[in-house]
This record gives C-alpha cells, sequence and structure tokens, in this order.
C-alpha cells in the first residue's frame, strides 16, 4: 500500500491539574520566577475584573457580557507571547490577552455597555489590534489579511487570531488558514477549546480527535496544548511566532480548557451540562495549578495572594467608575460615522430622531 502522508499532533504539558511539572526543559521565560509571579498577578486580575464584569451585568449597569471564567491561562499565554508591533484578532472573551497588551477594563465595560467607544483602545500595542469580534470566526479572516499586508510589505510582524471550539467549524476560519499555507502568511490561530459551542459539546462539533490537526489540511504547523497550563501555551505560541515571523510559515495551536461559566450572562448552563462535568473542570482550572507550582518555588503565599487581590479590587472599582462617569454620546453619534455623505433617507431618519430628542422623548 502506497502511503500519501502521513501527519501526527504533539501534546504539550508542563504542570499537571495540581502544579507538578511533568517535564524538567522548562522554556526560558519560565526560569524567571519573577516574570511568572507577573503572569499570575494579571490571571489573578482577570479573574477579578470577571466577576465584576458579571456583577455590573446583573445590576443592569451592563449589557450581555461573556465571561472568560477558566481561560486565563489561555488567554494571558496568548497576548505575553506576542510582540507590541504584532497585530491581534479576538473574538469576544479574551480579556487577559487584551488586557496585556494594554486595553483597559473600562474600555471593555463601555463595549459591553453599548457604546462603541470602548473598541477605540487608547494605549499601545492594543492601539492597532482589532475590535471585538460578535460574528462568529470573522476575525480569522481579518488576521489572515492583515498578515498578507505584513508578507507584502516585508514587515517582520505577525497576526494572531483566536477562535472557540465552535467556531473552527466555521468556513471563515477555513477560508483563513487555507489561504495562510497557501500564501505562507505570518498567521498564528489559536482555537480555545472550551468544550462548549454555547449548548454544542465539541464531541458532536467535529469528528476528528483534535482540532489542532485542522491546521494540517491548510499546510500549517498544528500542535495541541495543555490549555489550563500558561507554561505551555507560552511556549508553543512563542515557537508559533518565531516561525511565522523567520518566514516558515503560520501555524494552528489548539489550547484545550474549559468554560467554567456560562457562555454569556443570557445563557444558563445548567439546562445542557451535568453537575459533575463542571466539579471535574474546576478541578482543572488554570489558577490552581500555577498557584501550587509558584508556592512550591517560595515566590508566592497567602498573604501576598490577599495583597494582590485587594489591589485588583480598587484597581476595577476605578475602571468601574470610569466606565459609569463616562458622559453619553449624543444621539447623533449614530449618525455621524456611517457615510462621508449621509443619504436623503438617514438624513430624514436622523431629523426625526433629533426631534424627538429637543421634545424630551
Amino acid at each position: 500500500m502506497t502511503i500519501a502522508a502521513k501527519f501526527e499532533i504533539e501534546y504539550l504539558q508542563y504542570l499537571d491539574a495540581e502544579g507538578k511539572q511533568v517535564r524538567d526543559d522548562l522554556p526560558e521565560f519560565a526560569k524567571d520566577l519573577g516574570h511568572m509571579v507577573e503572569l499570575y498577578k494579571l490571571m489573578l486580575s482577570t479573574r477579578v475584573f470577571d466577576a465584576k464584569s458579571i456583577a455590573l451585568q446583573r445590576t443592569g449597569k451592563l449589557g450581555t457580557y461573556a465571561s472568560c471564567l477558566g481561560h486565563e491561562a489561555a488567554h494571558v499565554g496568548i497576548g505575553s507571547a506576542m510582540r507590541p508591533e504584532d497585530v491581534y484578532a479576538p473574538s469576544y472573551r479574551e480579556y487577559g490577552a487584551q488586557l496585556y497588551r494594554g486595553v483597559q477594563p473600562r474600555e471593555v465595560y463601555m463595549y459591553w455597555g453599548g457604546d462603541e467607544r470602548g473598541n477605540d483602545y487608547q494605549k499601545e500595542p492594543a492601539r492597532h489590534d482589532f475590535a471585538w469580534s460578535v460574528p462568529i470566526a470573522t476575525q480569522c479572516l481579518h488576521a489572515a489579511g492583515s498578515a498578507l499586508a505584513f508578507k507584502i510589505r516585508g514587515e517582520k510582524r505577525v497576526a494572531v487570531c483566536t477562535i472557540g471550539d465552535g467556531g473552527s467549524s466555521k468556513g471563515d476560519f477555513y477560508g483563513a488558514i487555507n489561504i495562510a499555507g497557501a500564501q505562507n502568511l505570518p498567521l498564528v490561530a489559536v482555537i480555545v477549546n472550551n468544550q462548549w459551542a454555547i449548548s454544542v459539546p465539541r464531541k458532536i462539533q467535529s469528528g476528528a480527535p483534535t482540532l489542532a490537526q485542522k491546521g494540517i489540511a491548510a499546510g500549517l504547523f498544528s500542535i495541541q496544548v495543555d490549555g489550563n497550563d500558561i507554561i505551555a501555551v507560552r511556549k508553543a505560541m512563542e515557537d508559533a511566532l518565531e516561525r511565522a515571523r523567520s518566514g516558515k510559515g503560520g501555524s494552528v495551536i489548539e489550547a484545550v480548557t474549559y468554560r467554567l461559566g456560562d457562555h454569556t450572562t443570557a445563557d444558563d448552563a445548567r439546562r445542557y451540562r451535568g453537575e459533575q462535568e463542571v466539579k471535574d473542570g474546576w478541578e482543572k482550572e488554570p489558577m490552581k495549578r500555577l498557584r501550587n507550582w509558584l508556592v512550591a518555588k517560595g515566590v508566592w503565599d497567602d498573604a501576598k495572594e490577599e495583597a494582590w487581590k485587594a489591589e485588583c479590587d480598587e484597581w476595577m472599582d476605578n475602571e468601574v467608575n470610569a466606565y459609569l462617569e463616562t458622559k453619553t454620546q449624543p444621539v447623533s453619534a449614530m449618525f455621524d460615522y456611517i457615510f462621508a455623505e449621509v443619504p436623503a433617507d438617514l438624513a430624514k431618519q436622523r431629523d426625526y430622531v433629533l426631534s424627538l430628542e429637543t421634545k424630551g422623548h
């Protein structure tokens, strides 16, 4: 029998669910314990931010919100591996990566509060990243387009996109990785596999043993990592970014994690997930394993944890206040940035709405 092709998918993990090292060849960044503490602190900040966001929504001060509970290692691992000049095209829950790149919590709150000014990130390097993408997988095409521009210009930059397990079934995702392989583009596509596409489980989302292998068909380097192990995520990202930057092509990384909360605040996951499954997910969650590892290294303890949580609470309170104190845009703003020359029918609608505002409606 003649074999046309063979492939295999490597699985990468450094820390198990209890925070014990399962291999000795730690990457250089992980040997810098001070840096690892900073990454843990950002993961903890992200979790505090997430809890605050849900509380805002439950009290009517925020619109529908997509939680990132359980994704902290995957997201911070992605963001911390990128260079400032790289470009990030997120979906709608990768706050840890965005916070690392300079997005402010108040901007996230503005976005989910219905104010599009939240997409206008004020700090670098997030300033040149893409806005949140609620349409599923379209951000992958945006990243592929950016990667093509980088190649044409001869720039040593990489475009990174993130997508969920469900989103990886979309044609937009396949189109993005296909052009990346065909044109040897500097694209890194990360599938954050949290096991659930809203109420559709991974097991019926795809018949493939891994989601990483989808990249094989596109001619991209592909790997699966423990998405609850920040060292594994960061290492896979660093390697993928270096390959892309040096002209060796793009990659697909599958980060296997678990969505510990509801899909959004408009969802109730108890309707389709068993209680034991969620308990099992908490046993593997990312915060515990990194914290245990840092404690064992003697660089973290309960006192530092509580002190940092207090700082996070103060930071988030200030960000919430900044969001709540942001002045509402005039109603005319919804018409101001659509056309260079406002069409007659839209101008008529604008005048009508403005007349209602004048009358106090």
